[in-house]
């Protein structure tokens, strides 16, 4: 059984929210004046870092194919027209990166902590 942590858990549900709903509002408010793949990156890395913390004994392989598919299934949703946003495959091509990268990074932090 897979072990959460409920207050992760909850801080990866409201920042998967935040970024969904940003993703999705037509004309979001920049939080931050960065580039769109830099503010993709920010938000996939923060959701894989708060979902390893939130399922410290989770597959990494799972969440990171999970994220992805987020990922995905936003870019899908933004070609709606009715949004007015653009669905392009580079935004996921940058989600999946980071998420690979901090999944790295926690596998190798695993590995030297079981050392």
């Amino acid at each position: 059984m897979t072990q959460v942590r409920v207050p992760w858990f909850f801080a990866l549900i409201v920042a998967t929210s935040f970024a969904v709903g940003m993703a999705l509002l037509p004309h979001p408010v920049p939080i931050v004046e960065v580039g769109d793949k830099w503010q993709h990156m920010a938000a996939f890395g923060t959701l894989t870092l708060l979902s390893v913390l939130a399922f410290p004994n989770g597959s990494l392989l799972r969440i990171g194919e999970r994220l992805s598919f987020l990922g995905a299934m936003i870019e899908v949703l933004q070609s709606i027209p009715a949004l007015h946003r653009d669905c392009d495959i580079m935004d996921w091509v940058a989600d999946t990166t980071i998420i690979v990268a901090v999944l790295i990074v926690v596998r190798i932090g695993r590995g030297a902590r079981r050392r």
